[in-house]
């Protein structure tokens, strides 16, 4: 049976078992560790599945017929992930595009692939393209009329729509929706030390927002999901996220901002004694408890390397206490491909086969290639096979390239899947 987590599915959920909830004051409940060399395939994919008006991608995906679809739906057969987090892929209250996409593409062979069967599934709502009635881009005008780039501007997080660029999680293993944390509505700053944008022109500090946004203002562009897995006997925490972009804002650098802070709230939720302060949309404080497997997944716009972002962004994720230090998935494609598009990848300081993003090379313009989507994991209770995670980003001369294409218009999506199999073990 199909599992489909609609926001008032999780409001009951949660009603029901807030008890259930993990925090840093109360230890998780605990299920018994699951039996050593059980193997899961975890991956994250921004889908590139968003469209410019709503409704659109649910018309796109009613018949088996959409190219860009089915070579999305490809890619996810070829790997065969277990556990998969979707971004960029638009959000209806219903979950019809979501079911749309199951049931045409990945529940049908792609040239074939073996289908895809995702019996499992969780969605919410995003602050994507919903109205925050402030004028939060400073205009002068307050945009509440969904369908322009102002109003995108003026939203929680950008979109012209509401849940335009969202995100979804498949799964062949059972979610605890009991237990699901969504934290859709954690306010900005509410954050200790939040990194408020300043208006350079006033000499008052942290002021680029007004205080009347500032009590309304979100934290995450999109949502922060903590989905518990339960695989075989064991619990894992999905931690999907996708925070906004650095760049498209001026000398305040307020999405760059953001975009450190939304990475640094996984930083701390995983983190035992960091984590107080957090608090989920049904009220429930704290974090990850100490000693629980999680998986951090998602499209996070923050390069250790390269790009806009501000400095040290991704690193609180990478060099987390509770993350395992584990190579970056790679490809082999990525670095032919920066070699053949040339411009701004030739300037950059980061290896080209851990990039899944292909961005504009315009060395004026372009950010060239970079490292954006993870596949973090704790280091206790879960383990790397030895060389088995990736980045599926085939070069010219290799089988499937046809499912990448070289560049724009895109031909799937201009950034790349990535997985990593990870062993279920007991620390």
């Amino acid at each position: 049976m199909r599992v489909l987590a609609s926001l008032a599915a999780l409001l009951l959920a949660a009603c029901s078992g807030e008890q259930a909830s993990t925090s840093a004051d109360e230890p998780e409940q605990a299920v018994e560790a699951a039996a050593p060399e059980l193997t899961v395939r975890f991956a994250t994919y921004n889908t590139y599945l968003n469209r410019p008006a709503e409704g659109v991608l649910q018309t796109d995906l009613q018949t088996p017929d959409n190219v860009q679809a089915r070579k999305v739906a490809e890619i996810i057969q070829r790997i065969a992930p277990d556990v998969l987090v979707l971004n960029e892929f638009d959000y209806d209250e219903a979950g019809a595009g979501l079911r749309s996409f199951q049931e045409n593409y990945l529940e049908v062979s792609q040239n074939g692939a073996a289908p895809a069967i995702y019996p499992y599934v969780f969605v919410a709502p995003s602050n994507t393209g919903l109205a925050s009635d402030h004028d939060l881009n400073r205009d002068g005008v307050v945009t509440t009329e969904p369908g322009s780039r102002a109003y995108g501007g003026d939203a929680f997080g950008y979109g012209e729509f509401p849940g335009q660029y969202a995100m979804a999680m498949l799964s062949k293993y059972p979610i605890d929706a009991t237990a699901v944390r969504t934290f859709q509505t954690f306010l900005w700053k509410d954050m200790p030390g939040a990194l408020l944008p300043d208006d350079p022109a006033t000499p008052e500090p942290a002021d680029w927002y007004s205080a009347e946004a500032l009590e309304d203002f979100r934290l995450s562009s999109k949502n922060y999901w903590d989905v518990p897995v339960i695989i075989g006997a064991s619990r894992v925490h999905v931690l999907a996220s996708h925070p906004t972009p650095p760049g498209f804002d001026g000398e305040e650098d307020r999405n760059g901002k953001r975009n450190f802070d939304e990475n640094r709230f996984w930083a701390d939720y995983i983190t035992d004694g960091k984590s107080g302060y957090i608090y989920d949309d049904m009220g429930v404080t704290g974090g990850l408890a100490a000693g629980a497997r999680f998986v951090i997944m998602g499209d996070l716009n923050a390069d250790p390397n390269d790009g806009g972002a501000v400095e040290g962004s991704i690193s609180q994720l990478l060099n987390a206490p509770a993350v395992a230090q584990a190579p970056a998935p790679t490809s082999r494609g990525g670095v032919v491909q920066a070699s053949l598009q040339g411009g701004a990848n030739l300037t950059q300081i980061g290896d080209a086969s851990e990039d899944p993003a292909d961005f504009n090379d315009n060395p004026e313009r372009g950010v060239g290639n970079l490292r954006l989507d993870v596949v973090l994991y704790s280091k206790f209770g879960l383990r790397q096979r030895e060389g088995a995670s990736g980045i599926f980003w085939p070069g010219p001369e290799d089988e499937y390239y046809d499912l990448i294409g070289p560049g724009f218009p895109v031909e799937s999506s201009d950034h790349r899947l990535v997985w990593r199999d990870l062993l279920i073990v007991d620390d």
